[in-house]
């Protein structure tokens, strides 16, 4: 039930349907916004050994090189694997990658089993360089100076009020 009340994603379950066993993956849980309790949950029945498609998320770990911003471009990919070996998380590890520094799709490790089926060439983590308080000032002035706008210097405010 927990697996469930955190999203549920990919949690493969044992259901018991007057008597029978069956395995199932859920689809989609309704979780109630407020009160957190489940609402809905739709389940798609699988068994041992078959393949199904499910997305995986990925979860990066590590600090990347300092004055860089790390971009989840995308948050899962898409895998197929056997309904009892599906993988809960992709860990991409992008300790020190420097700026421009791009990780794709076809460049995660997979276990063994698992197929990725999303595009080989999907952009999943790109590492850019962060903007400093500088260039983030300039930038505002210049936009500024393009739209009109004209500021007061603070000092020559202190000293209207003055007078």
């Amino acid at each position: 039930m927990m697996a469930l009340k955190h999203g549920g994603a990919n949690a493969l379950l044992e259901l018991d349907i007057d008597g029978t066993s069956q395995l199932a993956l859920t689809k989609q849980v309704q979780v109630d916004p407020v009160r957190r309790v489940l609402e809905h949950v739709d389940f798609v029945a699988v068994k041992r050994g078959e393949k199904v498609t499910v997305d995986v998320p990925i979860h990066v770990v590590g600090d990347a090189a300092p004055e860089t911003l790390v971009v989840t471009d995308a948050a899962t990919i898409q895998v197929e694997a056997e309904a009892t070996h599906i993988p809960e998380q992709f860990e991409v590890d992008v300790t020190g990658a420097e700026a421009g520094t791009q990780i794709l799709a076809s460049e995660i490790a997979l276990p063994s089993g698992v197929t990725l089926l999303s595009d080989a060439d999907v952009l999943v983590i790109n590492v850019t360089a962060a903007q400093t308080a500088e260039a983030a000032e300039a930038e505002l002035e210049a936009a500024e100076a393009e739209a009109g706008i004209e500021k007061d210097e603070p000092e020559a405010a202190a000293e209207a009020d003055s007078e």
